[in-house]
């Protein structure tokens, strides 16, 4: 076991240098997400038997960063500017040239009917979502610092990208990056961490020990749940980081003490005091709201000028089309019956990293989202490495993961869109295998209580005496860490 997978002191809420990292990332400003110096093997030691959510054997990754760089040709860490600038250009053009098709052909002039006006409208909305989610991965892309070998340009243009989206950039780069150097940790990561088995039973107000014989979630409540979090997840992560870590009291400079997640915790991505930052930080949050800020007097200003209804139309519909898919890919890379996740002892960056898979979006993900869903899996093991090289490096490593990389790629674009309602019906919480020892404790595993794919630990109730059960059996410890 390495340094970073020791457990979680006031420590780990500080980002790792590029020059704590085993190998120098191609910038030395980059949010790489190399993390952590696993080079030496692992201490291996009992682990029992780990059953992914599909009711399929897991094993703990055995490769190293190392190996990982060196399988990836050379040429796959150039970045260009000038070929970065392109997309952005292309992305823009797409933008302007549809508001202003619609915008000049689309009127009571010359398509009378108001049925096909709003219906193409509506279809107005769909595009520019779709353009304005290519220009935000485009941003994403200078976050990371792949955009260009300039941290001056990265951050300029990604600046004003986010912004026009409303996207606080610094603010948001900075969590992001924190993301990425603690994928998959359960006390550190920093999107999407999910909630144990005591969580989720007090949230729907039972024991543990009765989460496994709770009814069916109706088809509804899991429809209602996805709506919500489509709609209003991302805005709810900025302003209250939902689905964010709750260990803010570790923060190293005291910063989270007394804070949590939460609509009044003091936890966001707007206020220089938030304990997602350190101090070094608060000149970057505060230029990032000056963007939010400078946006927003655009767009009252459009509205005042053209109408409120237009501006929502044209502006307000197309955002919440990015959120949603903002909000899809992020919870579809992170989110998956096959995927483990790991408490604080158990987890290292090789093993977080690779608690990722890929997806297929047809041309949608691969032209317009510039590919971020088919290749999420490479970008967590080198974030530097630009999209347009991401193909090429992912297929490098992929003998060298072997049966670790992980891909659903079945059914397409479609397939997709249908892997949000099965991960929503099948990942509900984690916990460990019932039959893992030792270390295998450490790996937690999906389960839900839909009766679908490996069913969840029946556990004793609390005093009760338990049932026989094979020697590597559960044990409650995931119920009193998450006490």
């Amino acid at each position: 076991m390495t340094s970073d997978s020791a457990p979680s002191s006031s420590a780990n809420s500080v980002s790792a240098s590029p020059s704590d990292t085993p190998t120098q990332s191609p910038s030395s400003t980059s949010l790489s997400s190399l993390a952590s110096t696993d080079e030496e093997p692992l201490v291996k030691n009992a682990r029992g038997v780990m059953i992914d959510g599909y009711g399929n054997e897991f094993q703990i990754p055995d490769f190293t960063i190392k190996q990982i760089r060196d399988a990836i040709p050379a040429h796959c860490f150039e970045r260009s500017g000038l070929r970065g600038l392109s997309y952005v250009l292309r992305d823009l053009v797409l933008l302007a040239s549809t508001f202003c098709l619609f915008h000049n052909y689309v009127t009571p002039e010359t398509i009378p009917s108001m049925g096909l006006r709003a219906g193409l409208w509506a279809l107005y909305t769909v595009l520019q979502g779709l353009f304005g989610t290519g220009l935000w991965v485009l941003a994403h892309e200078c976050g990371h610092q792949s955009f260009s070998p300039s941290k001056t340009l990265n951050d300029t243009v990604g600046w004003i990208c986010h912004s026009a989206l409303l996207v606080p950039y610094f603010s948001w780069k900075i969590s992001h990056g924190k993301h990425h150097k603690a994928t998959g940790n359960m006390e550190r990561d920093m999107v999407f961490v999910p909630k144990t088995r005591q969580e989720f039973a007090t949230r729907v107000g039972r024991l543990a020990h009765e989460v496994a014989e709770l009814m069916e979630e109706t088809p509804l409540a899991t429809a209602s749940h996805l709506l919500g979090q489509q709609l209003g997840g991302w805005i709810m992560y900025l302003l209250t980081n939902v689905t964010g870590h709750n260990n803010h009291a570790r923060q190293a400079e005291g910063k989270g003490v007394g804070r949590r997640n939460g609509a009044f915790g003091g936890v966001n991505h707007f206020l220089p005091s938030s304990p997602l930052y350190e101090r070094k930080d608060e000149k970057l949050i505060l230029l990032s709201d000056l963007g939010l800020a400078i946006m927003g007097a655009v767009l009252v200003a459009v509205g005042r000028t053209h109408g409120w209804l237009n501006l929502f139309v044209w502006y307000g519909i197309p955002y919440l089309w990015v959120n949603h898919w903002l909000v899809a890919i992020t919870y579809l890379q992170h989110t998956d019956p096959s995927l483990p996740h790991y408490d604080g002892t158990t987890w290292t960056f090789t093993r977080g990293a690779a608690a990722t898979i890929d997806r297929e979006f047809g041309f949608i993900g691969r032209t317009l989202f510039h590919g971020i869903i088919e290749t999420h899996v490479l970008h967590h093991y080198v974030s530097t490495i630009p999209f347009y090289h991401a193909d090429e490096a992912t297929e490098a490593i992929r003998p060298v993961m072997g049966r670790h990389y992980r891909a659903d790629t079945d059914g397409g674009a479609l397939g997709f869109l249908r892997s949000l309602w099965r991960s929503a019906r099948m990942c509900q919480w984690v916990e460990p295998s019932s039959t893992a020892a030792g270390e295998g404790k450490g790996v937690l595993f999906f389960r839900n209580h839909n009766g679908l794919g490996q069913p969840p630990v029946k556990q004793a109730a609390p005093g009760s005496r338990p049932a026989q059960r094979p020697a590597a059996t559960f044990s409650a410890a995931v119920d009193s860490d998450a006490e």
